[in-house]
């Protein structure tokens, strides 16, 4: 989906949702914020940083600055995990000394402790969506990016996981998240940015 004139800001602490039916052009949003598809015109500033300008060499460092938590979990099926959390550590270069403490605090916080040995087969959707968030926030990000989070989720595991969402907002955490599911929208309360064939209305 082409996006057109779509024009907004999310600002440090803020929570987002960006919404819109199906094929309105919220990935097509996340993905130029991620730096994965390029603008045609206008610019993608984030944390004063034009996305549009970075080379190709620059896009996987400013990607550190990035949490992603995408609709199908993306979770490594051969890695426990706590091993699945490791990974994006591993990606920014972290001294393997300090994963320890990161990856055992954001277990905590997603409420997988306990399952840190377990391989994603033994794993329920929403325990998997949590691993998901547990990886996108061991990097601290300044920005988490959630792309359909709960759509494949059920609605009792749907609200516990927007829980957690609301919890890491309080925290000090931006979020921007792409959604169709208005139930979500309308108990949350928060900003809305509707998306419309690839317009901000």
């Amino acid at each position: 989906m082409a996006i057109e004139n779509a024009s907004f800001d999310v600002k440090k602490g803020e929570f987002v949702f960006l919404t819109g039916p199906s094929g309105a052009g919220k990935t097509t949003i996340l993905k130029l914020i991620l730096g994965e598809l390029t603008p045609d015109s206008g610019e993608v500033i984030v944390d004063g940083i034009n996305v549009k300008n970075l080379s190709s060499g620059d896009i996987p460092y400013f990607r550190q600055k990035i949490g992603t938590v995408f609709q199908d979990f993306k979770v490594l099926p051969e890695r426990t995990v706590e091993e699945n959390v490791e990974v994006a550590l591993a990606v920014i270069g972290l001294n393997e000394n300090d994963w320890d403490v990161r990856v055992s605090h954001v277990l905590k916080l997603v409420g997988l402790s306990k399952q840190s040995n377990l391989f994603p087969s033994q794993l329920s959707g929403g325990e998997l969506q949590r691993v998901s968030l547990a990886r996108a926030l061991v990097v601290n990000p300044i920005l988490l990016l959630a792309d359909e989070p709960t759509g494949n989720l059920d609605w009792e595991t749907s609200d516990s996981m927007m829980g957690l969402f609301e919890k890491i907002n309080e925290e000090g955490k931006s979020i921007l998240m792409a959604t169709h599911n208005m139930e979500v929208v309308k108990k949350h309360k928060k900003r809305i940015i509707n998306i419309v064939n690839g317009k901000v209305t």
